[in-house]
C-alpha cells in the first residue's frame, strides 16, 4: 500500500471513530436524564427481545463456533464463545438481577454547611461513554450494555473477530429496543470491523470516550496500557491460587478444589496453581490429585509433588516460574509443596496477577493472616474462587474484573461506572 493510500485509510478510519463518538457523546446526554423507572423498562424490554430471538443469536453463534473450528481456536477459546439455550438464558437472568438492584446515579453524599457559606454535596453522576475491548465472550455484550445503560452511560463495543455474527445480532437487539422506546440507539455501537488500526484509534478517541475498559489476554491489556489516551482499567487475568493449609478439613477441601478448577477451566477465576502445606502433603496430595486425574486435570508440579502426583498414575511435567506464570484456561494445574503458610504467601506475591486467592483452613488465625497478607482483588477462606463474578457477589452482572487498585477493584458492576461532581450552593456568594 502506497503512502497515500495509507493516509487515507487512516482518514478514514478517523472519521469513522469520530462519528462512533459524536454518536455516543450525545447518546450519553440523553441517556443521562433518565429516571431510574425509565431505565428499568429499558432493560426489561431487552430481557424481553432478547429472549425473543433465541433462535436468532443461537443461529448466529452457531456460524461463530464453526469459523472457530475451521480456523483451529483451541477448545478453551472455542468454550468461551459458545452460546447454548442454558447459558443465554443466565445472560437474560442476570438482566433481572441488574433491574432490582438500586440505581447508583443521583445518590448524594457528604452534603455540609461548609464556613464560607456554601452548602456542598457530593452527586453520583454517569462516567458519559466507555469503550470496551473483548475477546470472545459474546456475554460481554450483554453485560456490559445492561450496566452501561442502567447508569446512564453509552458504550462503543469492540469484540473479537470470533464472535462477530454473535455480537452483530446482540447488539441489533439492544439497540432495537432502544429505539422501541425512543431512545438513541446509538447508546449502544458496535464495531464491526476486524482492523487492528481501529483500536488504536479507540484508544485515542479521548474527545468523547470516558473510559477504556479491555478484556482480554495479557497483549490485549497491554496494548491499551501503552497506547491509550484514555484512562484504562486493566484486569481480567487471572492466575488464582489456592493453599491449602495444614489444619485444613482435607476430605472436604477435595471437592472445593475440583470445583475452582473444574466447574468451568476456561474463565479468569479457575484455579491455575494448588499450594500444600508440606505436613499433610504426602496423605492429601496423591487423594486430591487422583481425584482430579479422573476429571481429565494435567499436573505441573515441583520436585516432591511430581512424585506424589506419579503415584496415581497422573500425567505431570516439572514445574518452573513460566508455568507458574501461566494462566491455564484448560483442565491444567500448577501443583507445589511449601513449607508453611509464608511461604504460600510468598509464592503468591511472586506469581499472582491480583485477581483471586483462596485458603482452605480450619485455624482461625491461619486464614486472618492469609487475609490480611495476600494483596488481591478477592482473597478467600473455605470457598473457590469461582465466586468472583459479579452476579455472584450480588452485582447483577460485570463488566470485568479489575486487578488494579485505582477506581476500580474486583468484579465492576454498576457503581465502577460512576464518578461524582460537586453541587455548592450559595446565596450570590463571593470568596473572602
Amino acid at each position: 500500500m502506497s503512502a497515500s493510500e495509507t493516509s487515507a485509510q487512516s482518514a478514514q478510519i478517523q472519521a469513522y471513530l469520530n462519528q462512533l463518538g459524536q454518536q455516543a457523546k450525545a447518546a450519553s446526554f440523553q441517556l443521562a436524564s433518565l429516571s431510574s423507572q425509565q431505565k428499568n423498562t429499558l432493560l426489561q424490554t431487552i430481557s424481553a427481545r432478547l429472549s425473543a430471538n433465541v433462535a436468532n443469536i443461537l443461529a448466529a453463534n452457531a456460524k461463530d463456533v464453526a469459523a472457530a473450528k475451521d480456523n483451529g481456536l483451541t477448545d478453551a477459546m472455542i468454550d468461551r464463545l459458545l452460546l447454548d439455550e442454558s447459558r443465554l438464558a443466565g445472560i437474560i437472568s442476570d438482566i433481572d438481577n441488574v433491574i432490582s438492584l438500586a440505581d447508583p446515579v443521583g445518590k448524594e453524599a457528604a452534603s455540609q454547611l461548609l464556613d464560607n457559606g456554601l452548602r456542598l454535596t457530593q452527586r453520583s453522576v454517569p462516567l458519559g461513554v466507555v469503550g470496551v475491548i473483548y475477546e470472545a465472550r459474546p456475554n460481554v455484550t450483554v453485560d456490559i450494555a445492561v450496566l452501561a445503560l442502567k447508569t446512564g452511560n453509552a458504550v462503543i463495543l469492540r469484540g473479537g473477530k470470533e464472535t462477530i455474527e454473535s455480537n452483530k445480532v446482540l447488539s441489533q437487539v439492544i439497540r432495537d429496543a432502544l429505539a422501541s422506546l425512543d431512545l438513541p440507539e446509538d447508546a449502544v455501537q458496535l464495531i464491526d470491523s476486524p482492523d487492528r488500526a481501529i483500536v488504536s484509534g479507540l484508544l485515542r478517541l479521548d474527545n468523547y470516550v470516558d473510559m477504556i475498559i479491555p478484556r482480554g489476554g495479557q497483549n490485549l491489556q497491554r496494548l491499551c496500557a501503552e497506547q491509550s489516551s484514555i484512562p484504562v482499567i486493566l484486569g481480567g487475568i487471572g492466575i488464582c491460587h489456592l493453599f491449602v493449609d495444614k489444619k485444613a478439613d482435607l476430605n472436604r477441601a477435595i471437592d472445593v478444589i475440583a470445583n475452582a478448577k473444574v466447574q468451568r477451566p476456561t474463565v479468569c477465576n479457575a484455579l491455575d496453581t494448588l499450594l500444600v502445606d508440606q505436613s499433610i502433603a504426602a496423605e492429601f496430595l496423591p487423594k486430591v490429585t487422583g481425584e482430579l486425574h479422573d476429571l481429565g486435570v494435567k499436573f505441573y508440579g515441583c520436585e516432591q509433588s511430581q512424585v506424589l502426583i506419579a503415584s496415581q498414575g497422573a500425567d505431570v511435567t516439572a514445574a518452573d516460574d513460566e508455568s507458574f506464570s501461566t494462566e491455564w484456561l484448560s483442565l491444567t494445574l500448577g501443583v507445589k509443596v511449601v513449607a508453611d503458610i509464608d511461604e504460600a504467601i510468598g509464592h503468591i506475591r511472586q506469581f499472582s496477577s491480583g485477581h483471586s486467592e483462596a485458603i482452605l483452613t480450619d485455624d482461625i488465625h491461619a486464614a486472618s493472616y492469609f487475609m490480611n497478607q495476600v494483596d488481591s482483588a478477592a482473597v478467600y477462606v473455605n470457598a473457590s474462587t469461582r465466586f468472583t463474578d459479579g452476579s455472584q457477589f450480588g452485582l447483577g452482572a460485570e463488566v470485568a474484573v479489575s486487578t488494579q487498585k485505582l477506581h476500580a477493584r474486583g468484579p465492576m458492576a454498576l457503581d465502577a461506572l460512576t464518578t461524582y461532581k460537586w453541587l455548592a450552593w450559595g446565596d450570590y456568594t463571593s470568596r473572602p
